[in-house]
């Protein structure tokens, strides 16, 4: 498979074939790779990085399987180094990107934390997707269940997603001061930024842990 072209034109470019599968997805559902100066795979999860690319399904596993069979040597048609470190990278730079918009979209009201802001954004119909840390406990995140389903069948519609990507130590060490237990991104562009970014991370991760069941 060859490598495509530097991705520039993002906006024009909407599909790509995938290095592994051979399937052709939107970008958005995809990573692009890149080869630095010193021949070193890079991701560029921001399709802007200048040069030859090659895009992957985001699936940890095709990462990882790219790298232990030399596919990215194959499409740059050169040596390159892909160890199997890059499927870690690829991890970080999804939890970074993600964090980072949480940040953006908190100064502009988009993305609120604390049980009873998000039970409220919940049953007001606010939230795009509802957010816990993985170490949240059972109860909390059952109450907010409860009023997901409970809005869910007041309005007939689907309940809000629900992710559970990070512990909050972890949050801690990338948020800082605005770690959170339970947290809700609004509707609104800085909200469904931070959505974007947990999908797709999610995504790579092979879905994040059942939510507690709300029997």
């Amino acid at each position: 498979m060859k490598a495509d072209s530097a991705e520039k034109d993002d906006g024009f470019v909407s599909e790509r074939m995938c290095l592994v599968t051979r399937e052709t997805l939107p970008a958005e559902e995809m990573i692009r790779f890149v080869v630095a100066p010193d021949g070193t795979v890079t991701p560029d999860l921001k399709r802007a990085l200048p040069g030859r690319g090659c895009s992957i399904k985001a699936e940890r596993a095709l990462v990882e399987k790219a790298a232990r069979k030399g596919l990215f040597a194959r499409a740059f048609k050169k040596d390159v180094k892909a160890g199997p470190e890059l499927a870690d990278l690829v991890d970080r730079l999804l939890v970074t990107h993600m964090t980072g918009m949480m940040n953006m979209a908190r100064k502009s009201g988009k993305f609120l934390s604390g049980a009873t802001r998000v039970d409220n954004a919940v049953r007001s119909g606010e939230a795009l997707a509802v957010f816990h840390a993985t170490d949240a406990a059972a109860d909390g995140v059952r109450k907010i269940a409860q009023a997901r389903k409970a809005w869910a069948m007041t309005m007939e519609e689907e309940e809000p997603p629900v992710f559970q990507l990070l512990s909050y130590e972890e949050m801690q060490e990338l948020l800082g001061d605005n770690a959170f237990i339970h947290a809700v991104a609004l509707a609104g562009q800085a909200g469904e930024g931070v959505v974007k970014r947990a999908k797709l991370l999610d995504t790579y991760r092979g879905g994040s842990r059942p939510i507690a069941s709300i029997e």
